[in-house]
């Protein structure tokens, strides 16, 4: 590695001293970025969270292949395809990146013939975007993804999806937050009632689902001036998606209010999809994940946070969407765009040091000429499973060795010295009291570990 990296540092001096050529820059790709150790550990911490509670609910996990035929992703993300990363012809297949993980899954259930499974993928997805590195938008990044795909009675797996992210949430402690909810079919029949085109549907949802990033102003304008969508359709739309308060949020039944009384008779397609959103209301409340309406949103968003906005912390945005697959086959997506930016990273991780490895104990030595003795007792604790290191060197001061766990964190200091080999012990270091105790070699396996387990 030492010598790839003197060569291109070589190439760089060499290109970089001519005038009018080329100059070799060491970068990473735009949109994209390296992770240090310590980033590392933030992400692990959060997808441990993740899994943990995608397993509680009995998820499975699956894996895909980081690009697709192109044709199995065309077509399936309306004006977003456009962002869809495709590759030269390889062997005689036009492939593309995956832009996210459900298409990727819908292709998954259709070849093998699947009809019911919960699952959940964790992996990088690839989106030919405008970066926005500041605020954590990168062309790679993972999203986590929970399915549930069958036949089911009406609202039971989009509750337990709610109830999901709500676990995740509370899990990581990121502060309080309140889940705002929007069903789609109530988004349509807003849209019916505002006078929108059948054609338009797709165009005008796309226009709406920015609200949180732009003005009612500039969303009307692109309605009406690209789109061409009538002004007394964009603000009858207007009426209804401004209907929320200070957190985009609004009750099933200040919504019923306002919607025309045909709209909500027995027999309309209204009232259907108002018992959908009652039902759904419902059984948020005996699973306690409390949530609001938001009917200017196209897919739910994950989450609208009160004062603080833990996601954006940690540069994640999220959906619940439903898709049909197959006829009546349903699949139920929770998908969270994990993006973590190191400008934010110090904040989540503020509170505490964070660790890079876990490793449970240093092999150390007191006295010179002891490489061996330390590589003989290491050994052993690998054998039996024991996270250990030991410094490279022949030898180290003890100083130096002790100063290295306080750096990196790790919590205890097997030391061999001459007298403790005579009296077949090993001296046990606790690093955060420096209290030391002898341990009969035989027994010291037992002792980190009860020493090291959590509660």
């Amino acid at each position: 590695i030492a010598k790839e990296v003197a060569k291109l540092l070589e190439m760089k001096a060499q290109l970089g001293g001519d005038e009018g050529k080329h100059k070799f820059v060491l970068k990473t790709p735009k949109g994209t970025r390296d992770y240090s150790p310590k980033q590392m550990a933030i992400r692990e911490r959060v997808f441990n969270a993740i899994i943990t509670c995608f397993k509680r609910h009995g998820a499975e996990v699956i894996d895909t292949p980081v690009f697709e035929l192109k044709e199995t992703l065309t077509g399936k993300y309306g004006e977003d395809s456009k962002l869809i990363y495709d590759l030269k012809d390889q062997g005689g297949e036009l492939l593309s990146l995956r832009y996210d993980l459900t298409v990727p899954f819908a292709r998954y259930l259709a070849m093998n013939k699947i009809t019911n499974i919960k699952r959940y993928h964790i992996a990088k997805v690839y989106r030919r975007d405008n970066p926005a590195m500041t605020r954590g938008r990168y062309r790679e990044f993972y999203q986590c993804d929970f399915d549930i795909a069958g036949q089911f009675d009406p609202m039971i797996p989009d509750a337990e999806c709610l109830k999901i992210v709500h676990e995740i949430l509370s899990d990581l402690q990121l502060g309080d937050f309140l889940i705002k909810v929007n069903d789609r079919r109530i988004l349509d029949g807003m849209f019916a009632v505002c006078g929108v085109p059948d054609s338009k549907f797709r165009t005008i949802c796309s226009s709406v689902d920015k609200l949180d990033k732009m003005p009612w102003e500039e969303v009307r304008s692109e309605m009406v001036g690209e789109k061409g969508l009538s002004p007394e359709a964009a603000d009858h739309i207007g009426e209804y998606v401004q209907l929320h308060g200070e957190h985009c949020g609004v009750e099933p039944v200040a919504l019923i209010q306002h919607l025309p009384r045909e709209q909500v008779a027995p027999d309309s397609a209204g009232a259907s999809q108002l018992a959908a959103v009652y039902l759904t209301h419902s059984y948020q409340l005996s699973c306690r994940a409390g949530h609001c309406l938001c009917p200017a949103s196209a897919r739910l968003a994950v989450p609208e946070l009160l004062g603080a906005d833990p996601w954006e912390a940690l540069g994640c945005g999220g959906t619940v969407s439903r898709q049909k697959l197959a006829g009546k086959l349903l699949i139920l997506s929770i998908s969270s765009n994990l993006r973590i930016p190191a400008a934010q990273e110090g904040d989540y991780a503020s509170e505490e040091k964070i660790r890079t490895t876990e490793t449970q104990v240093l092999v150390a030595s007191a006295q010179k000429k002891l490489l061996e003795e330390r590589l003989k007792l290491i050994s052993e604790l690998w054998d039996a499973g024991i996270k250990a290191e030991v410094l490279y060197k022949k030898n180290p001061k003890l100083l130096n060795q002790l100063q290295y766990c306080e750096d990196t964190g790790i919590p205890l200091v097997a030391i061999v010295g001459e007298q403790e080999l005579k009296d077949g012990v090993v001296k046990l270091r606790v690093v955060a009291t420096r209290e030391e105790v002898n341990v009969r070699r035989e027994s010291l396996v037992e002792e980190i570990r009860m020493r090291t387990s959590r509660p």
